[in-house]
Parts: C-alpha cells; sequence; structure tokens
C-alpha cells in the first residue's frame, strides 16, 4: 500500500533542492555543448549520473528520514503528554457533550476520578451543565465547589478545524464542533479569607420601642420600670449572644453594631426578638412592639448607618412591628404581621396640618393626584385638600384621568351651577401644563411614584407633599418636602378630616364634600367594620357636623345589576385553598368598573367561616388586577408585595401584565404555598 504521509513545507522544499539542481546544471551544459561537443557530451553524462544519484539517494533517504521525524515526534509527545499528565494544575478534556476524555494526576487528585473515568463533568460539577458548555465564548471562567472546597474553573474550546488541515481524513464543518479544555485553580484558602474579610465587617441598625408611651399607660406606675427592664434585658440578651454592641441612646432607643457574619443567624432566626418582645407580660395591656432597621452593604460605617436610617424609617412607615435589612438597593422585610397600634394624641395631625398651610401659602397653584384608577378614598382625600387651598384662597386642581361607575355620582356633584369652577378636574396633560416652581403637588391615598394618576408631575417641581395610609415599600415618592403616612388610620380620608379641623379656622365643608370624605372612610373600613379606631369615629363625627349624610352617602355607592350579578358570580365561584384562602375570579364583562367589583367580592368572601384572607382577580385593560382582604390574622400586603404590588396589612393588591388568569392564579398559589412552607403565613 502506499504511503499518505507526505512531506510539506520547508523540509520538502530541502529534499527537493538536489533534484532541482540537475535542472540548473542541465542548463548550463547547453554552452558547454557550444564551444565543445565533446566536452559537453561528458558533461551531460556527469549530469545524467549526478540525477540517477540524486533520485536514488531521494528514494532511499526519505522513508528514513519520515521515520526519524515520526519517531522525534512520537518522543516529542510522550514528553509533552508527561508533562501535561504530571502537571500542577489540574486538567481535563471534555467532548462537545461534555463527556470526560482525559484528565491528568492532579485532577484525578483533587476529584478522585482516573483516566477510565468518561462520564459526563456534569456528574462531578453539576454546574457544568451541557448548555454551559456548549454556549458561544471561547473562554469562560466559572466558580465551582466539590467537596467544600472553592475552585475557579477556566474553560478553553479547540474547535477541530484549527487542528486539522485541508489533508484532514475527517471533514467537520466550520465551527460546528469542539473539544473544552476544563482547567481548575483552587482558590479554598483565598475564598476563606474573602469571606472571613467580609464576616468581619460591621454592621449598624437602630431598634426603635414603637409603643413606649402607649404600653406604659396601660400598666400601674409601680411595675413601669419593670416592664422597661425586662424589654432592655431581652433586647441585650438576644443581640450580646451574637457578640454585638448594644447602645441605649434614649428611653425607647438603641443603637446595634454587630459583625456581618452574624446577620444569617439573625435572618434565620427570622429576628425572633420582636415576637419574643411581645410575651412581657407584667399587669400591661398592651403588648410591647419593636421595629428594627438594619444598613449593610454600605462603603464605610457612616454609609452603613445612613442605610440603617433609612430601614428604621421604612419600618416605622409600614406600621412597625417588623425589621428592615437595608442592603444597598436590595431591601428585606421580617415580621410585619400585626396591626399598628393606633395613637391617641392628635398632636402629628395638628403639626402636620401648620406645616401644609405654610407650603400652600408659599405656593400660588396646587395640583392634587390621587392614584390611577381612583377610589372613593383618594377622590375624597382630594377634595378634601381642595378645601384646604380655597380656604387660603389658592386655585387648586384635582388630576383625574379615568372616572369609574363608583366614582361618577360623587363627581357629578362638583358642577359649576353648585358654585365649582368648570377646570376643578383636569386629566394628565392639562396638569402637566400647569405645574412649575410655583405649584405644590399633593399626592394622596397613595405614596408610590409610578401609581399616581400623572407620574411626571413629580418631576417638575420640588415641593411635593403626600397624605397616604397605606404602609411604605422600597419603591416610594423619596422627594416629598412634607410626608404624612400613618399606617394606623383607616383611611387617607380620616387623615385629611383630622387635619381639616387644624387647619384653618375659617374652612367650611359643603355637605358634598364632606359626603366624599365620608364615603372614603365607609368604603376603606368596609362600613366601619375593619381598621377602625377611636379617632375613625371622631373623624367621622366631624364630617357628620360638617353635614355628611349617611342615607344620601349610602345611595351614592349603590351599584347596578350587572356590578351585583359579577360578585355574587365572584363569590360563588370561590374555591377554598389550604383551607384559609378563598380564591376566585370577578367576571368582567358587562361591569363597567370590574375592580371595583373584584374588590367587593374579596370583602364579601370574608363573610365566610374559615376564611382568613381572600384574593379576587379581575382581568381589566389587558392587566390582571388582585383583590386581597384579610380580617386580622394574615398579614395580605407581604403577600401582594412578594408579586410587585403593596397595601395595608389587611387590604392589598397587585397588578400582573402579560399573563392569563390561569397563569396568575398560578402564580398567587405559588406565592402562597412558598411563604406557608416558608413559616412566613402561620396557618
Amino acid at each position: 500500500m502506499k504511503s499518505k504521509i507526505k512531506l510539506k513545507g520547508q523540509l520538502r522544499n530541502y529534499m527537493y533542492w538536489p533534484l532541482i539542481l540537475t535542472i540548473l546544471l542541465a542548463i548550463m551544459n547547453v554552452p558547454v555543448y557550444m564551444v565543445n561537443q565533446k566536452l559537453g557530451a561528458v558533461f551531460t553524462g556527469f549530469v545524467i549520473l549526478y540525477f540517477i544519484i540524486v533520485l536514488c539517494a531521494y528514494w532511499y533517504n526519505k522513508p528514513v528520514i519520515l521515520n526519524e521525524l515520526i519517531n522525534f515526534a512520537t518522543r516529542y509527545g510522550t514528553v509533552q503528554r508527561r508533562l501535561l499528565d504530571e502537571f500542577e494544575v489540574s486538567y481535563a478534556l471534555m467532548d462537545y457533550n461534555g463527556k470526560i476524555l482525559w484528565v491528568n494526576q492532579k485532577f484525578t487528585e483533587v476529584t478522585g476520578k482516573d483516566k477510565d473515568y468518561h462520564k459526563s463533568i456534569t456528574s462531578i460539577f453539576p454546574s457544568l451543565t451541557r448548555e454551559v458548555i456548549q454556549k458561544k465564548e471561547e473562554e469562560m471562567e466559572l466558580n465551582l465547589v466539590y467537596q467544600e472546597q472553592f475552585y475557579r474553573a477556566n474553560l478553553r474550546k479547540i474547535y477541530f478545524d484549527t487542528v486539522t488541515d485541508d489533508d484532514a481524513v475527517i471533514a467537520v464543518e466550520q465551527g460546528a464542533q469542539f473539544l473544552t479544555v476544563l482547567y481548575l485553580f483552587d482558590e479554598t484558602q483565598l475564598h476563606h479569607y474573602q469571606t472571613e474579610n467580609q464576616e468581619q465587617k460591621m454592621i449598624c441598625g437602630l431598634l426603635y420601642i414603637d409603643n413606649y408611651e402607649e404600653a406604659l399607660k396601660s400598666i400601674e406606675e409601680v411595675k413601669r420600670s419593670l416592664l422597661i427592664a425586662l424589654v432592655e434585658r431581652k433586647v441585650n440578651k438576644y443581640f450580646l449572644e451574637r457578640d454585638a454592641l448594644v447602645k441605649k441612646m434614649e428611653k425607647d432607643k438603641y443603637f446595634i453594631a454587630f459583625k456581618q457574619k452574624y446577620l444569617s443567624d439573625f435572618v434565620n432566626d427570622k429576628f425572633s426578638l420582636i415576637e419574643d418582645v411581645k410575651t412581657i407580660k407584667v399587669g400591661n395591656e398592651m403588648a410591647v412592639t419593636l421595629s428594627i432597621g438594619i444598613g449593610v452593604g454600605g462603603n464605610g460605617y457612616n454609609q452603613n448607618y445612613e442605610y440603617s436610617r433609612m430601614a428604621i424609617d421604612l419600618a416605622l412607615g409600614r406600621g412597625g412591628d417588623q425589621v428592615v435589612v437595608k442592603e444597598g438597593e436590595k431591601i428585606s422585610y421580617y415580621g410585619g404581621k400585626t396591626h399598628q397600634v393606633e395613637k391617641m394624641t392628635r398632636v402629628k395631625a395638628r403639626v402636620k396640618a401648620h406645616a401644609l398651610r405654610e407650603i400652600i401659602e408659599s405656593k400660588e397653584r396646587v395640583i392634587i393626584m390621587g392614584h390611577n384608577m381612583g377610589d372613593e378614598d383618594s377622590f375624597g382625600a382630594a377634595v378634601g385638600i381642595y378645601c384646604a387651598a380655597r380656604a387660603l384662597e389658592k386655585k387648586a386642581y384635582i388630576v383625574i384621568n379615568e372616572v369609574t361607575s363608583s366614582l361618577r355620582p360623587f363627581k357629578e356633584q362638583f358642577t359649576e351651577a353648585r358654585g365649582y369652577p368648570h377646570d376643578m378636574f383636569v386629566r394628565s396633560e392639562g396638569a402637566l401644563d400647569l405645574v412649575d416652581q410655583n405649584a405644590v403637588v399633593m399626592v394622596v391615598d397613595t405614596n408610590r411614584p409610578n401609581l399616581t394618576e400623572c407620574p411626571p408631575l413629580l418631576n417638575l417641581t420640588k415641593t411635593i407633599v403626600v397624605f397616604d395610609h397605606h404602609r411604605q415599600s422600597s419603591d416610594v415618592i423619596d422627594n416629598a418636602v412634607l410626608s404624612y403616612i400613618e399606617t394606623y388610620a383607616s383611611s387617607t380620608c380620616e387623615m385629611v378630616a383630622e387635619v381639616l379641623q387644624y387647619f384653618s379656622e375659617n374652612i367650611h365643608l359643603s355637605s358634598q364634600e364632606a359626603d366624599c370624605l365620608y364615603a372614603g372612610i365607609v368604603i376603606d373600613t368596609n362600613n366601619f367594620n375593619a381598621n377602625t379606631g377611636v379617632r375613625t369615629f371622631e373623624a367621622a363625627a366631624y364630617l357628620r357636623r360638617c353635614g355628611a349624610e349617611m342615607t344620601r352617602v349610602r345611595k351614592l355607592l349603590r351599584d347596578d345589576l350587572n356590578a351585583h350579578k359579577a360578585r355574587a358570580e365572584a363569590v360563588r365561584q370561590a374555591k377554598v385553598y389550604h383551607g384559609v384562602f378563598a380564591i376566585s375570579v370577578c367576571p368582567g364583562i358587562g361591569v363597567e368598573s370590574p375592580t371595583i367589583v373584584g374588590a367587593q367580592a374579596a370583602n364579601e368572601l370574608l363573610n365566610v367561616v374559615g376564611i382568613k384572607a381572600s384574593f379576587v382577580l379581575t382581568e381589566y385593560n389587558g392587566k390582571i388586577y388582585i383583590s386581597s382582604r384579610s380580617i386580622d390574622e394574615i398579614n395580605v400586603q407581604l403577600i401582594m408585595e412578594k408579586m410587585g404590588g403593596g397595601g395595608h396589612l389587611s387590604v392589598a393588591g397587585a397588578q400582573l401584565k402579560d399573563c392569563s388568569i390561569s397563569e396568575a392564579t398560578s402564580i398567587l398559589e405559588k406565592t402562597l404555598n412558598q411563604m406557608v412552607s416558608g413559616g412566613e403565613i402561620e396557618l
């Protein structure tokens, strides 16, 4: 069989040079013939003899040279393979699918897999899947863990078309397949030092007693010092067990500092201190609750402290009785399962009323807006602020884009025939032309910028005021010059009614204005059945004195027959999940405001025995609206926050995009399953 081994490149040219010289000698023989024919004949014989000798030498030496080259290459490859086998870096060669083809001794030492192990690399490193290996990147760097050892893995591709030539027997499509080389670098020690350095960083925290004054008032005077001592003892014991520093700054405020490595212990423990403190009973009728704000991930101690201040403000703004951990832009919540204790004093309302008066007096116009898809609470609060601006003889506008069927009867009362200006209500487009540095933007019944009627308004002025009773989330209006957020309040209308009493002696509410504020309280308290306190009834009494009439409000709140049928259908189709959750779908066909009907159906489902929380899903304008309600045992706000929404402890909601009703129901059920299994919801 003819050998297919051929010489190539410079070596082939070198072997051909003696043959090429024969041609040169033949050319030189021509002038010799011309000078002397005999001498030319002799020279010709010499050229022929030279050609025969060179040709014989070539055919004889070619296989010898090839054998010598093959032997050298073999010995060189053996040396290379031995060096690679004894290489101090773990090395493995894999095929296109991740199957191990060859490993060196160091790789065997690390993994215990010898050269006969030809299974997938995924069996050793589960994160090195076929999809990872087949990515387009020429080189990749990954972090792997194997038997508690940490490795930095470098993956490099070797394509067949780069190691084969045009004379190759196997033809491979350009870039179709490749071999993958894996290098493992042991970084366990480095990871240990990095982890230790990270764990030694100091974390700042602030701890406030939410209801310090109220708890002391609920106990005999001789036992007050005992209650304070027991609370302080539990706080110190809980944190000192983790080598923390606890410093009492004021009678109800503590500063905390501890190493970052203990944060995971607190998180896994779910900050049991906030529940443990509630068990202190020395005759106090009111349980003590705590709020904790923790800052982590800052560039230094000062930034961590600023994070902790933001976190404690957020915890208090959400109603207290919870822990907020702020790590850069990431915010985590723990606790927050109980209602905030109602503050009996109205000093704060008086202070906010005076501050609001000063702000409005310094501006020419007041632009008032609530949340999109406004309800009675946001509309009533907006009307109340409109009355406050009118008392100061300031021009005011209420931004409202879409008037729902439940709001239309109230809005229709504010006509020019009754003395109201024609531009009392404006749409977003008109409001944008009214806002400048001489205007104040007043946001009511929401503290989230993306939920307002016209979010761009918040960027057109530096004077923003927020009145709201919903718990705060990470997405809040953070540039407000005055923020009055009281989560204990039943509604924003209640807060506005309190502020109006201290705002001005000359303020006067007409009957229709009082009706709007009263309706907001009625709707958010479900006819005074939920979230009510002493101050709720005091606000209602004030509005009653201003001319609010319950019979008239009830007529204004009536629905049409289609809405009643849709609400009844939602209740009829409800299914019970986990024995305590009611989940249903509200039909939106033929109903003008299906989201309002869905919220009403959620309230109705709470009347069923055994139901602790209800969820009604409604499809409207390409979105899925979820209305959630509870009585007192389950915090539906935490559930809705998991789904991108928010709200109050017992009244919350969420909006889902790009999904169907069935998909939204699955997401809701999955969220409930995770929170139940994780202990965030106690059934």
